[in-house]
């Protein structure tokens, strides 16, 4: 089960991006991987980086759908298209969104013990890979991976495995790697790798993409009023529109527009806030502190030092919550020693 999976304590629950259909904007991009696939030489891995929530993860699940229905790119099919659709009758499509098609291996994070959901790729995952890249595809065609989210990668062992595959692709085989900051990648990998940078969404293409998520489940004025907010990020103005989480992700959003001041009493009243809260709740405070960081990173671009402390506390604050996850302890001590970090990288 990925992040996207997960309901929004009650309300109606956005479709997981292999079940997406709907797409708005970034156009460039999805032409850039039409052509390069209709070429017949595509690079055999694409590194899809941008903010959280812009789509991403539904452009990858896009391309795996049109690649595993049209395996050969010189047919008339694939020479017409004008976009990577694929109707949503199609058994192949059918199958992806069901989790049913054998030459689809998506890596994410999953579930531990506690039911919740890790903070990491675990290495076990990333040796998937080896098994389904051993074998010829179930349909004669390609096979494809999609990575999401790279980010989450534990790390070393989990990249360095993945790293291991990239370097020896079998034929036909495509790698469609999602990545909220790729500048904290491994270095080999981003170089084994095409980049395609999304850019954050117009409010408009934000707005028309969270209703076609919900189905009509809320009013077009509070999606309106979330897509303005949502900074162009369809997964942002879906978050903002309900849920408990919402709570937890505004007070740590408060504290962190703060810093490098920090104030205690916020964070004890956060750290018992969060103590209390479902594991959910607490995966939503570790993925909005990545958010930050991620954040940091764009705006690093140039500054070596600056992006090695960054990139230090991310891997810390990854260490920290599996952890807190893997032995069950008390996250308030969590959220002090976090915020210390980010203080320090703040400044």
């Amino acid at each position: 089960m990925s992040r996207a999976d997960r309901s929004r304590d009650g309300d109606a629950e956005p479709p997981h991006a292999r079940e997406t259909n709907a797409w708005f904007g970034h156009a460039a991009a999805e032409r850039a991987l039409l052509e390069a696939y209709r070429g017949g030489r595509i690079p055999h891995a694409w590194l899809i980086g941008g903010p959280a929530g812009i789509g991403k993860a539904t452009l990858a699940y896009r391309m795996a759908r049109f690649v595993l229905a049209h395996p050969d790119p010189s047919k008339p099919a694939v020479q017409a298209a004008t976009a990577l659709a694929v109707d949503p009758a199609h058994p192949v499509a059918r199958r992806i969104a069901a989790r049913a098609h054998g030459d689809l291996l998506t890596l994410e994070r999953t579930e531990g013990e506690s039911g919740a959901l890790r903070t990491v790729i675990t290495v076990e995952d990333v040796r998937r890979t080896l098994g389904f890249f051993g074998h010829t595809a179930g349909e004669g065609g390609w096979r494809v991976c999609i990575v999401d989210a790279a980010d989450e990668l534990q790390y070393p062992q989990a990249s360095n495995a993945l790293l291991k595959v990239l370097e020896e692709p079998p034929p036909r085989a495509l790698f469609l790697l999602v990545s909220h900051a790729p500048g904290r990648l491994l270095a080999t990998i981003r170089s084994r790798c095409r980049h395609l940078a999304l850019r954050p969404l117009a409010a408009e293409d934000v707005a028309r993409a969270a209703a076609a998520a919900l189905g009509g489940s809320e009013d077009e004025a509070a999606i309106a009023a979330a897509a303005a907010a949502a900074d162009g990020s369809v997964g942002r103005a879906l978050q903002l529109l309900g849920g408990a989480a919402l709570k937890v992700r505004e007070r740590v959003s408060e504290l962190l527009a703060a810093l490098p001041s920090v104030d205690p009493m916020a964070l004890h009243a956060l750290g018992d806030a969060l103590g209390r809260a479902d594991p959910q709740t607490f995966t939503t405070f570790v993925d909005t502190v990545r958010d930050w960081l991620s954040t940091r990173l764009a705006r690093g671009a140039g500054e070596p030092a600056r992006l090695a402390q960054v990139a230090q506390v991310w891997e810390k604050l990854n260490r920290a919550a599996r952890e807190v996850e893997v032995f069950n302890l008390d996250r308030k001590p969590m959220v002090f020693a976090v915020f210390g970090l980010l203080a320090d990288a703040a400044r």
